[in-house]
This record gives C-alpha cells, sequence and structure tokens, in this order.
C-alpha cells in the first residue's frame, strides 16, 4: 500500500506577482530553475546519517528520563526538586521537538529513500509522542502543497476579520474603548497566545481549526468529523482510512504504556516524566510552525492569484540559536527551501538555502529578531488579513 509522500510540485509555472504595495517585485522563479541552483547530493538523504540522529535524541531523551528518576526524588529540599522537575520538562521538550522533526522528515520522504522505512521509523517516532503519524503526514503533504492558498492551505490561514473573542469583548466593553485598542490589549494579546500554545495543537487534531474553507476532502463533513483520529473524517480521501487506523494503534500502544507505568511508578511521576515535556514540545511545534507562516511582510493569495512557488515564497525563516540549528534540526532556520523542495534533508537544507537566496533576492524572507519576543509582537499585530488594492488577489495583514 502506498502512501503520500511527495508534497513539492516542480511542474508548476510561477506567474508574476506583486507581494508589496511599496516596491515591483520581480517575476518568482520558476521551480526548475531553483532547483537546479541546488547542489544535486542536497538531495540525496543518508539513511546512516538520519538514523544516527535518531539514535542521538532518544538517547538523550533516555538519559534524561534515567537521570529524573534516579537523583530527581532524592533531592530533600523541596524548592530544588520542584526546580530539577521544571528543568528536567523544558529540556525533555526541547529533545522532544528533535525526535518530532525526525519523524516530520520521514513523513516528507526526506530522510531516506526507502519509502517502507521512512513511514515506519515516522510512525514510531510519532507514536511515541501521541501524533498520529500518518493522519498528520497526509493533511500536512496538502499543506505545503496549497501553502498561503486562503481556501485550501490545512494549516494557519489567517481570519479575514477580527476574531470572535475580540469582538464579543469590544460588544461588552463598546462604552468604554474602541476595537483597535482591544485588539493590541497585552491582556487580550496574553489570553489569545497562551490559548493558542497550551491547547492549539489539539484543537487542530480535533477540529482541524485554522485550515481553509476548501481544504477538507469531505466539504460537507460536520465539525465533529474533521478530527485527525477518526478514519472516516472529512480530512482524508476513503483511500486513506486504514492508515489512520494505523495512526490511531500507535497511539493506544503508547497510551497503554503511560498507564501501566503510571501503575508501576505513579500518575504524578509519569505527568512530570511525560505530561510535562508534552505541552512543552507541543507549544514549540505550534510557535514554529505559526512564526513560519505569520509575518507582516508575507501575503497570502486567493485561488485564482496563488501558484506553488509564491505560496512556499510566503513563509519566513527564523533563527533560534544553537537549540535551533542543534537540536531542532535546523527546521526553524530553513523553511523557505523546505516548503520549495521538501524533500530535501534536513541536513543538507543550510546550503540549499544559500544556493537558492541569490535567485530570490528580495523575495526570500528571513527575521532574525528574537524568537519568543516575536510570537509576542506576531500575535499582536498579524491578528486577521484584509484584501490588497494595489494588488488583486493578494491579502496582507491589516496594519
Amino acid at each position: 500500500m502506498s502512501t503520500i509522500t511527495q508534497v513539492e510540485e516542480p511542474a508548476v509555472r510561477a506567474r508574476s506577482v506583486k507581494v508589496t504595495l511599496n516596491a515591483q517585485q520581480p517575476a518568482l522563479p520558476d521551480i526548475n530553475t531553483l532547483r537546479k541552483a541546488i547542489p544535486a547530493h542536497c538531495f540525496e538523504p543518508s539513511t546512516w546519517r538520519s538514523m544516527s540522529y535518531v539514535v542521538r535524541d532518544l538517547a538523550m531523551a533516555g538519559a534524561l528520563v534515567y537521570g529524573a528518576l534516579t537523583f530527581i526524588p532524592s533531592i530533600e529540599n523541596p524548592t530544588y526538586r520542584t526546580l530539577a522537575w521544571i528543568a528536567y520538562g523544558f529540556i525533555q521538550g526541547l529533545v522532544g521537538v528533535g525526535i518530532w522533526i525526525l519523524a516530520h522528515e520521514c513523513g516528507h520522504g526526506a530522510f531516506s529513500l526507502h519509502r517502507h522505512l521512512n513511514d515506519f521509523v515516522g510512525w514510531i517516532l510519532h507514536s511515541i509522542l501521541l501524533v498520529p503519524f500518518f493522519s498528520w503526514k497526509f493533511s500536512h503533504a496538502r499543506h505545503h502543497r496549497f501553502t498561503g492558498h486562503m481556501q485550501k492551505d490545512m494549516a494557519f490561514v489567517p481570519r479575514t476579520s477580527p476574531s470572535y473573542f475580540v469582538r464579543s469583548l469590544a460588544g461588552v466593553f463598546s462604552s468604554l474603548i474602541d476595537l483597535e485598542m482591544l485588539e493590541d490589549a497585552p491582556l487580550v494579546n496574553l489570553v489569545r497566545l497562551l490559548g493558542q500554545q497550551l491547547g492549539g495543537w489539539q484543537v487542530y487534531m480535533l477540529l482541524n481549526a485554522t485550515s481553509g474553507e476548501d481544504s477538507m476532502q469531505d466539504q460537507d463533513a460536520k465539525w465533529w468529523r474533521r478530527s485527525h483520529f477518526d478514519p472516516f473524517s472529512g480530512v482524508f480521501r476513503p483511500q486513506e482510512a486504514l492508515y489512520v487506523l494505523i495512526s490511531d494503534l500507535g497511539l493506544a500502544l503508547v497510551a497503554a504504556g503511560l498507564y501501566y507505568s503510571s501503575l508501576a511508578l505513579d500518575w504524578q511521576t509519569v505527568f512530570l516524566l511525560y505530561g510535562v515535556p508534552y505541552f512543552w514540545v507541543n507549544h514549540w511545534l505550534v510557535a514554529i510552525t505559526y512564526l513560519h507562516h505569520t509575518h507582516q511582510d508575507v501575503p497570502h493569495y486567493d485561488g485564482e492569484r496563488w501558484t506553488f512557488v509564491a505560496g512556499a515564497l510566503a513563509t519566513v525563516d527564523r533563527d533560534f540559536g544553537f537549540v535551533g540549528r542543534h537540536v531542532f534540526h535546523g527546521i526553524i532556520d530553513t523553511h523557505v527551501v523546505h516548503h520549495l523542495f521538501s524533500r530535501i534533508p534536513f541536513y543538507h537544507a543550510e546550503e540549499a538555502t544559500k544556493a537558492i537566496k541569490p535567485l530570490l533576492g528580495d523575495l526570500y524572507h528571513s527575521d532574525d529578531r528574537s524568537f519568543m519576543g516575536q510570537l509576542w509582537e506576531t500575535s499582536r499585530s498579524c491578528q486577521y488579513v484584509e484584501s490588497d488594492p494595489a494588488n488583486p488577489g493578494v491579502l496582507k495583514w491589516a496594519q
């Protein structure tokens, strides 16, 4: 049985578009022109090299668990013991993101040249993190296929008006504060960010939240039939149902392992060992995806104006220092080239990025400001998009 791994669109021909009001942008380069600029070896994954990162990351995760179980309970001072558990949860969360990214490589076929190995390793790694591998893989492939498409993208499609939450607050406090001031209020931004970072991943998995209105495979599916855990969800094609069940099996096996671990230890210890890092992993993954696709300089497109290259270039490379490059496997730093050619292994992505930057010029977007600082600022300044009157079919972030 075959599964989807190829998500780039090399045959797509780009049309010339403008993405800002201020300047005429050059024509978008053809996808094949960009491909030819990248050294051929960048498209060749090494099974052994990829597996070495799996061994490394799993070894780090295992060592952290061993160290936590061996040493933290023996710390007599409750304050120091609490701080040790907090440090463990944070660090294990970082390692968990690295494992998540390796499964992501598998989903794109960038882990190795062997499809069945990619699927097996990806299923194992994502199941460990309670991610339904094949379910995610199918919807994520469509996100790559339609990045920046207002109707068909599968992730972080922006609103075209203020959120219901903000409008409801504006209605309650209409006599005290206007809508624009409320949108920028720090407390409102904090509540919005907390909801996104703590529950955004779960809501996406259960309800396909933030996807485009035409992104479903079954457009008539009710809201309760949009889950990534439902084999007959409107998110998937009928032939994908078996793989969704296999994904669910992986989750059930890990859930059973956690249950029996809680009997052998106790549920509090299992929560500290697994639950806290789980929330950290999901926080980082939501933040990374959000900041890759949300930036004042990055447009979105309606169906008539969208092209594959235009959408792929509507992404942003960001910087997270040592952790981003060596623990998160460069996913933050090299996302633009990843959207153009998703089968390039992460360890070749930096070289590929350098190869295409001269061709892209101002069409290449990057931002090396504080990652966490930009999470706050982007949530405040990028709340919904509106049509660009100078560029029909292009939508920009409302000022």
